[in-house]
């Protein structure tokens, strides 16, 4: 027997899984091409990247923290971590969305081009919003603001009302809650080949 869904797609029953947004946390060893690996792994099987961040979180034993957004079905996203668990430099994979409570946030840097007469108002909304001041000059203010991304987009939607914005973002930082730690890098520190 055939489902319809409401989509009006053909699906077996029972096997249509909705996609859903996951973020992923992955520790690898800071490699050449990791990055490039960790990428291809996606595009190469049609998987969409929502966001990405990444940076080297320990020097000494050369281990970098990847976060990954990606919409995807709960089918898609197990083959993706088991995937990603596969490659080499990759030191483990955690599905933060699956773990449990897991904490959020994007930087972002929201240009307001304005007149001087403006710069107050701009600096109540602000803030309202717990942004700090970047910069200033007569005619453009830079704010700073840490928060979700829907916050974000409101803050530079409210700044609109005065003038000319620029927003510059970075993807997703993710950490998940409670004493659970995303590898214990001294550890592996000791187990990486040489």
């Amino acid at each position: 027997m055939i489902d319809t869904g409401q989509s009006g797609g053909v699906y077996e029953p029972g096997t249509f899984n909705a996609p859903r947004r996951y973020c992923l946390a992955v520790l690898v060893a800071n490699e050449p091409g990791i990055l490039a690996r960790v990428v291809g792994l996606f595009s190469g099987r049609g998987y969409n990247i929502e966001s990405l961040t990444v940076d080297e979180i320990d020097a000494t034993a050369h281990f970098s923290r990847i976060t990954i957004v990606t919409t995807a079905s709960q089918a898609t996203v197990d083959q993706i971590v088991t995937q990603l668990a596969r490659l080499i430099p990759v030191r483990e994979v955690v599905n933060l969305t699956e773990a449990g409570n897991f904490v959020e946030t994007c930087i972002a840097l929201v240009k307001l081009v304005c007149d001087v007469n403006h710069h107050d108002k701009a600096k109540d909304i602000a803030r309202k919003y717990a942004a700090r001041i970047a910069d200033m000059t007569n005619h453009a203010v830079i704010f700073e603001l840490a928060s979700e991304r829907d916050r974000i987009e409101r803050f530079a939607n409210e700044l609109r009302a005065f003038g000319a914005v620029e927003v510059a973002r970075t993807g997703t930082l993710a950490m998940g809650c409670g004493d659970a730690v995303l590898g214990d890098i001294s550890g592996l520190a000791q187990r990486r080949p040489a």
